[in-house]
């Protein structure tokens, strides 16, 4: 599940770890995508598709496996896109989409936009949106978290932060948000009632969140060394991430089916894939840059799995498969 991404964390690691060993990897296939770069990505659970906001362009939803566009939105007719939060439902059946101020909901099969609303107290800082679009979540900079049911209209406002929210995920099923602020805290809710299920603490801002699927695995990073995985059902710790550097912010994470690994990208050009139980890194790689003068980096948006192989979208404008098994 993807989505934002904060610079001023990622121009930190840059500069703390442009030292750090991270080893030259080739992919088995690299696409360019964009030629102006990526704002923002989403890739399908299938690896069939994967929609990706495109610098000086549009929101071109692009199929892996014909290699072609087959929608281009915008959320605005005129204009130049600035759409940085992309989220696809866990069926694939909807996508939301949101710049700083309004956030949009998309058929996946049709290409139709079922509706675009806007926030007004505040800017949108990431998004998400459970199973056949009935409930989008909306995380936001004064700290609060709106999760919005389209169909019906209702509104719930989670108010448990008390800094800004920086991270979002939804369960499948649209009955339970992960939030993550920089008042150090990520909470697992529900969003019946705003009940707060459990409290994961941080000695950091929260930087990224993510929900398994499957309702096993929850995962918290903050903007430091502290990167856990979690049992979803009692909230007890499973895994810590095992890395030797002083930091490492993600940018991008997701669970696999199997529930073995959590893979994830990062800035400066990191996709790892991580052993659940242990929190063992298996394997690393270094995605490509964009064309251009150096020093060159890459911020990797999008990740997901196929059989055999894993995917990342960056902001160079690349898709690229990796063979991990």
């Amino acid at each position: 599940m993807n989505k934002t991404v904060f610079f001023p964390f990622g121009c930190l690691f840059v500069l703390i770890c442009a030292g750090c060993s991270v080893p030259e990897t080739e992919p088995d296939t690299k696409l360019p995508i964009s030629d102006s770069g990526v704002y923002a990505a989403d890739i399908s659970n299938s690896g069939d598709f994967a929609v990706i906001s495109r610098v000086n362009a549009d929101i071109s939803v692009w199929s892996l496996a014909q290699n072609k566009t087959l929608f281009s939105w915008r959320h605005q007719e005129e204009g130049r896109n600035i759409v940085a939060n992309i989220h696809i439902s866990a069926d694939e059946s909807h996508v939301v989409t949101a710049d700083n101020e309004n956030f949009a909901l998309w058929n996946k099969a049709s290409g139709d936009p079922l509706g675009f609303w806007r926030i007004d107290e505040s800017t949108i800082r990431d998004i998400a949106v459970s199973n056949q679009g009935r409930g989008i979540l909306v995380g936001k900079a004064n700290g609060n978290v709106m999760f919005f049911e389209p169909e019906t209209g209702r509104s719930l406002e989670f108010l448990g932060h008390e800094e800004k929210v920086n991270t979002v995920d939804i369960s499948p099923n649209g009955k339970y948000a992960l939030t993550g602020s920089n008042d150090y805290k990520a909470y697992l809710w529900d969003t019946d009632s705003g009940q707060i299920v459990h409290v994961f603490n941080h000695a950091n801002r929260v930087t990224k969140v993510a929900i398994d699927d499957e309702a096993r695995f929850l995962f918290t990073s903050d903007s430091l060394d502290d990167s856990q995985i979690w049992d979803a059902q009692t909230g007890k710790a499973i895994s810590q991430l095992h890395f030797i550097e002083r930091q490492w912010v993600f940018t991008s994470a997701r669970f696999s089916n199997d529930g073995k690994y959590l893979l994830t990208g990062s800035p400066a050009k990191r996709l790892a894939l991580w052993n659940v139980q242990t929190g063992e890194l298996i394997k690393e790689w270094r995605v490509a840059p964009s064309d251009g003068p150096a020093p060159q980096s890459a911020v990797v948006y999008g990740v997901g799995f196929l059989d055999n192989e894993v995917l990342s979208i960056s902001s160079s404008g690349n898709l690229e498969y990796w063979a991990y098994k």
